[in-house]
């Protein structure tokens, strides 16, 4: 029976992916609509 090599992650998504949600969620929940919208204009991903 062969065992399995377990591969070390040079990157892990779903790590950095909760981190990010973490960051975005701090810094707008204290954001009414008005100040979000400002928020997710000026830092919208860009082609």
């Amino acid at each position: 029976m062969k065992t399995k090599e377990h591969k070390v992650k040079q990157f892990d998504a779903v790590k950095t992916f909760r981190e990010i949600k973490t960051k975005i969620s701090e810094e707008i929940k204290d954001m009414n609509l008005e100040q979000l919208q400002k928020y997710l204009e000026e830092n919208k991903l860009r082609p």
